[in-house]
């Protein structure tokens, strides 16, 4: 199907040659079927939001319910068959267990009657005159909203209808604003019963919510983390990079002993009646192999690589002069965090939805339950999709504007006259043309990740279940979907980048840049692996010092918070930060090697048909050739000395 907005940029001719690198000269819209296949996949997200807004009740996770179905802090509506609903609790913030000492759960219910009151009681109530002192002096009335408190002495009811005395001192905590108990022998119960045996998604949001502001402070952290990584790459010396180094060795220490110690402190301070710590600790466990492995790797490579550092430097000039001639790139990533804000926010508030969407149903003593609604685990699986298939799309959209408009300077035959406002030209080739390939190849990104999840899911379903072996083919399993995670974004980059070259569709693109990559020098992709080395280095230290601050946060609220969910959400979101900002300078340097591959393959540097690359460049090529040739005579000597040398007799 031809694209009506198809034109030409430079050629005459209506078709491309086949398998020929013709820059600029030819574009067509290409994978539009993907781009429809993804238009139905939003219109099934719209469905899902418009369910989850008539359906969901988000004010219930947020703000805590009442047993009658009532929402704390709110106006609320009636239900039908519930006489005690549909009440203004405006004024009347706090959830209240009137048997918080005696929690239990019968038929995943709790058995305490659960009520709205104005504010938790700070002192310990013995009798029902100190109950019915403490609702007349406060307004907070702690017996069933049926029983007017000048009755709480009187009634002969008084024992079912008021809290099992006496009523411990609680505080209020930000988790559902539930007024929790103080006293150390409820205080057990109560968490014990009320986290462990609550629903697994609902324990997630509400870690979530319980520490939003960390969250937020955290995510703020790592995007100033951003911006100063990528002022160190603009404006990069070798002063510089030693003392990046230098830092990248002293934190990943720093890191990952405080990790150990923290992970030994939660070994000697653990209570065994809470679920919550025991995960916070496992947790802090993974993340101390993680980051140990990561140590000793990365170190490794730092060692093996450092006589390479000063030709790094030299590179990332090369590189700032390609993104001095389109400057306003550097603040590219800033358009893409806020999309990605925006779209995650959203995202949130549809996953609030749908963790609360469920039918009332009036039981015994008016009270009201809520039944989740059928299909909502699959929604959920569904939503799961949508935001790693969108949120890849955003980024490959930033990959191919950036290669765009390098592509638009590159190959330009005057240096001194660069084209005019490349971003926003290649910005227009992409929603005219290009959008299908960046749908496709981020689709193959989030089939990759898929599996991993589902593996992720069925390990966490079988804990405690399975024996040696199945834990090892799972662990195996795992770390070679995200090798192939690694191989795949590598490999939808090089397409990326020879879509804005050629304009061919996404395999094409695909097969072109990887026959084209196989012709290259190996001593100049040993130079461009060592400089997304660097880049790399870059994200690692955005996302292990945002991990540590968020672990220094967390270990604030250990008992009630399950924030192993949160921290990893904390360091996802510190790691497509850094992917944002710092990926200007990976794309440019990729797409840099690429187009020097491109004009070599079409030019011979003769006067017919002269390098498209400056004089900088390609003396920093000739310059890798000279030091690489040096080394190898080098190695041949020192090959034929050792051929040469004989064994000689003592004398």
């Amino acid at each position: 199907m031809q694209c009506p907005g198809a034109q030409y940029l430079a050629s005459a001719e209506r078709t491309p040659r086949q398998r020929e690198w013709r820059p600029q000269l030819y574009r067509k819209c290409t994978d539009t079927t993907w781009l429809f296949l993804f238009f139905l996949f939003w219109t099934g997200l719209m469905f899902i939001t418009g369910y989850s807004v008539a359906a969901g009740a988000t004010g219930r996770l947020l703000f805590g319910s009442d047993s009658f179905g009532n929402v704390c802090g709110q106006k609320n509506s009636p239900v039908e068959g519930a006489p005690l609903s549909g009440q203004d609790m405006t004024l009347k913030k706090h959830v209240f267990f009137m048997n918080s000492c005696h929690l239990e759960v019968k038929d995943v219910r709790l058995s305490s009657t659960v009520l709205c009151v104005a504010s938790c009681p700070g002192e310990q109530l013995d009798t029902l005159e100190e109950v019915q002192l403490f609702a007349d002096n406060n307004g907070s009335f702690l017996c069933v909203y049926s029983l007017n408190s000048i009755n709480y002495t009187q009634n002969p009811n008084a024992d079912s209808l008021c809290p099992r005395l006496p009523v411990p001192p609680s505080k209020s905590f930000p988790l559902f604003n539930r007024c929790v108990p103080q006293t150390p022998e409820c205080y057990s119960l109560f968490a014990s019963v009320l986290i462990n045996d609550v629903d697994i998604l609902h324990r997630i949001l509400s870690g979530i919510m319980s520490g939003r502001d960390t969250i937020l402070g955290l995510c703020i952290f790592a995007l100033a983390l951003s911006l100063a990584m990528m002022v160190t790459f603009r404006f990069i010396t070798t002063l510089l990079v030693h003392i990046f180094i230098a830092l990248i060795i002293v934190g990943l220490l720093f890191v990952c002993g405080v990790l150990w110690w923290l992970y030994y402190d939660y070994t000697h301070d653990l209570s065994i009646e809470l679920d919550t710590e025991r995960e916070n600790m496992k947790c802090l466990l993974g993340f101390a192999l993680v980051s140990t492995v990561i140590m000793v790797v990365l170190l490794g490579l730092i060692f093996v690589l450092r006589k390479r550092i000063k030709l790094t430097v030299e590179l990332f000039q090369v590189i700032n002069k390609a993104i001095s001639s389109s400057p306003f790139l550097l603040f590219q990533p800033l358009w893409t965090f806020a999309i990605l804000i925006s779209f995650w926010v959203f995202w949130m508030a549809v996953l609030l939805s749908l963790g609360t969407a469920g039918a009332a149903r009036v039981i015994e003593g008016g009270q009201v339950e809520y039944q989740p609604l059928v299909g909502i685990r699959y929604m959920w699986w569904y939503h799961l999709i949508g935001l790693i298939w969108t949120s890849e799309f955003i980024l490959a959209c930033q990959h191919i504007m950036v290669a765009g408009a390098l592509v638009t300077c590159y190959f330009n035959r005057n240096k001194n006259d660069p084209p005019d406002r490349p971003i926003l030209w290649s910005l227009s080739i992409l929603f005219r043309y290009h959008q299908g390939t960046a749908i496709k190849g981020s689709f193959l990104i989030t089939v990759t990740r898929i599996p991993r999840t589902i593996l992720m899911y069925i390990s966490s379903a079988l804990e405690g279940k399975r024996g040696p072996w199945s834990r090892c083919v799972c662990r195996h399993c795992f770390c070679c979907s995200w090798c192939l995670g690694i191989c795949l974004r590598q490999f939808n980059q090089n397409a990326y980048t020879t879509t804005a070259i050629n304009g061919t569709d996404f395999c094409t693109s695909a097969q072109g840049a990887l026959q084209l990559l196989s012709k290259k020098s190996s001593h100049l992709t040993s130079v461009q692996c060592f400089g997304d080395f660097i880049i790399f280095l870059g994200k690692v230290l955005v996302v292990c010092f945002t991990v540590f601050g968020g672990l220094m946060a967390f270990n604030y609220n250990r008992a009630l918070q399950v924030w192993a969910i949160p921290l990893l959400l904390v360091a996802f979101f510190a790691y497509f930060v850094a992917q944002s900002f710092l990926s200007v300078f990976e794309t440019v340097l990729d797409a840099l090697f690429l187009c020097f591959a491109v004009d070599l393959e079409t030019n011979d540097g003769s006067s017919e048909k002269p390098y498209f690359m400056d004089q900088e460049f390609l003396s920093f090529v000739k310059r890798i050739n000279r030091v690489n040739a040096v080394r190898a005579q080098g190695a041949e000597h020192a090959s034929r000395n050792e051929e040469g040398a004989e064994l000689q007799p003592v004398v």
